[in-house]
């Protein structure tokens, strides 16, 4: 069975940390495949700073397009929106019985797993693997790491934000660094996040 792992996120915009992440959980996990689902509307975040789902998308596939072993996927576009994760995977299993699909998510958005709708059955269901990250507030040892279908694995920490390099853009700032070629090149002469 083709093992596959969710990255999910707004992608506002893809940035080198989610390449640099996603890359090294392929090469230290057993997964065959990487794809960055890309999501309409976060039930937790406000709409109001986000490019249009197309556009996100775009971004995406202009970033994988020279990593065979990761995809853009727009799954989440056809389905209602705000996306909550548990229907999403609900509908993917049921379109790919031929493949076992993964959660993967920092180690900030454990603390408030137990928020997520039907967080029991996505836990039960799926194999969640949990990176580490830098977040603001109490670091807890989250009683969801002793769970069998959850691992923690150590993947570099990438302090980089795209709502930092947002901010960098609106004040003119050079993000080139910061972004895939194709990323930088895609938003570079355009009026997005001006």
């Amino acid at each position: 069975m083709k093992k596959i792992g969710l990255f999910f996120g707004s992608f506002n915009p893809i940035h080198i940390g989610h390449l640099i992440l996603a890359n090294y959980i392929l090469e230290n996990s057993d997964m065959d495949e990487l794809w960055f689902v890309v999501s309409p509307q976060n039930p937790f975040k406000e709409k109001k700073s986000l490019l249009k789902d197309h556009n996100r998308l775009d971004m995406v596939q202009l970033a994988v397009k020279n990593y065979p072993k990761m995809r853009a996927s727009n799954v989440e576009f056809s389905l209602p929106t705000p996306s909550y994760t548990i229907d999403t995977l609900t509908y993917l299993q049921e379109k790919h019985p031929e493949f076992s699909f993964s959660l993967i998510m920092g180690e900030d958005n454990l603390n408030g797993l137990h928020k997520w709708k039907n967080s029991d059955v996505l836990i039960k269901n799926h194999h969640i693997i949990v990176y580490p990250r830098v977040f603001d507030g109490e670091k807890q040892d989250s009683e969801y790491l002793q769970h069998e279908n959850i691992s923690m694995i150590k993947a570099p920490v990438i302090e980089l934000s795209a709502t930092e390099i947002r901010n960098m853009i609106k004040e003119g700032k050079n993000v080139r660094p910061m972004l895939p070629p194709e990323v930088f090149e895609y938003l570079d002469g355009s009026s997005f996040y001006k």
